[in-house]
């Protein structure tokens, strides 16, 4: 009896050929799982495509509501923007699919899971990793990194010959990978890191050149860190309807229009090359925007500057394919302690390509206009700052006096620095034992206390 393999079908051509060299050169027998989130404009034909490429039977699961609920939500409350920059759109997407494969395996009786990623990308990194986390028995194979070693025109030779129902398309100059958090664009002659990006690699967001003049203004209600409503400035009654999917979607309609989400960068890729990548990701930029301003003000000053750093881990985590770990488990857990007070409305102003912060307001807000105003009804106390600094520069004071000044050269040495200021004027020369002592190590003894 054959071996039953998952195979995760996106119904290219790369998959499709998957399905038949699987069948006819491994021995398998192939189940198809295909995963919605937010990128398969026709599931019916896909699901027929991979039983006419031999699939014993064919999976197709719409996965953007927890897409979004279970990986991208807990990720934006992390702050999680992977070198400061990528909203780790399909990074995200890998464990939700990786998950998909373990529990479709377990029904199906397969004691194989297979994917379609290269030997060369951060992809296989993450379903072989995240496939042992579930499942340590199941064993993952990749097509095109293990064996079905063929160019892209002998696999459209190989769909021929083998009658498999693929319409080749004419190849696009880019490599490409979408779900609702975000679009990749890489390769071509994107690799020119020198190179802007022509603007045939975008399809989400305009140019800065043929966006809008004018600015549209939206305001987000987040509830715990997570969004639960959009509304435009425009249409008051509209906005927020339909859940988390609607309002993903209708950003990223809204942001693209206005050019906002787009990101040129050098990236780290876990495998140990730098690669030049291109995202649009109007929805996520927005939104960590968004929750990003609502944390500065309700989150005390301790917790913004941890959590920051615990930030950057978990981005780091995702980004590597560590989502099915304890590390990024317990992370989660500091964030959402964070989160219980991150509840507020957010204005943003979206623009040309920048999405604006112009407003922001929650009940839990730690700024209050009575301590932060200059104005009447100031009830800061000004002589207690007196105490404060004292104590603050006690340490610096104390070091100045026993080791020197932390200055390491003068910047009045000659009279280069004096300024005449008409005639007549007073000349004013800096005193030369005061020069000595801004000498580290040359302390003159009348400044010690």
């Amino acid at each position: 009896m054959a071996e039953k393999i998952v195979l995760a079908f996106s119904g290219g051509l790369d998959t499709t050929v998957a399905v038949k060299w699987l069948t006819e050169t491994r021995g398998f027998d192939v189940v198809a799982l295909t995963v919605d989130l937010g990128s398969q404009p026709n599931l019916k034909a896909i699901r027929e495509r991979a039983l006419a490429a031999g699939a014993v039977q064919s999976y197709v699961l719409d996965a953007r509501q927890p897409f979004i609920e279970r990986f991208c939500w807990p990720a934006l409350k992390a702050g999680a923007l992977y070198q400061g920059q990528y909203p780790l759109a399909t990074a995200l997407g890998r464990p939700l699919i990786a998950q998909l494969l373990v529990e479709v395996a377990a029904r199906e009786g397969a004691t194989w899971v297979g994917h379609g990623s290269t030997g060369k990308g951060n992809d296989q990194v993450r379903f072989d990793v995240a496939v042992g986390a579930l499942n340590p028995q199941l064993k993952v194979l990749a097509p095109l990194r293990d064996g079905m070693a063929m160019t892209r025109e002998q696999e459209i030779v190989y769909a021929q010959v083998h009658d498999l129902p693929i319409e080749v398309k004419a190849e696009s100059p880019y490599s490409v990978d979408e779900n609702l958090w975000g679009r990749s664009i890489e390769a071509g002659v994107l690799e020119d890191a020198l190179l802007k990006p022509p603007e045939d690699a975008f399809r989400w967001t305009s140019s800065v050149d043929t966006a809008p003049a004018g600015s549209a203004v939206i305001e987000l209600t987040f509830e715990q860190g997570i969004p639960t409503s959009l509304r435009r400035s425009a249409s008051p009654s509209g906005g927020g309807q339909g859940g988390a999917l609607a309002l993903v979607e209708e950003l990223n309609l809204l942001g693209g229009l206005h050019g906002v989400g787009r990101i040129d960068m050098i990236e780290d890729r876990f495998v140990g090359i730098k690669s030049r990548e291109i995202y649009e990701a109007p929805a996520a930029v927005i939104l960590h925007t968004a929750h990003r301003a609502l944390e500065d003000l309700v989150l005390d000053a301790e917790v913004g500057r941890f959590k920051s750093s615990v930030a950057a881990e978990y981005a780091r985590l995702v980004y590597q394919g560590k989502w099915f770990t304890g590390h990024r488990r317990d992370l989660g857990a500091y964030v959402q302690s964070t989160q219980s007070a991150v509840s507020g409305t957010v204005r943003i102003k979206l623009h040309k390509g920048s999405a604006q912060v112009i407003g922001r307001s929650s009940p839990y807000s730690l700024y209050r206009p009575q301590l932060a105003t200059y104005s009447a009804g100031d009830q800061f106390d000004h002589q207690a700052a007196v105490g404060f600094i004292k104590l603050v520069g006690l340490p610096v004071r104390t070091q100045a006096a026993v080791q020197g000044s932390a200055v390491t050269e003068p910047l009045l040495e000659d009279d280069r620095h004096v300024v005449e200021v008409g005639p007549g004027a007073l000349e004013v020369r800096l005193a030369e034992p005061v020069l000595r002592a801004a000498v580290p190590g040359v302390v003159d003894p009348n400044l010690r206390g």
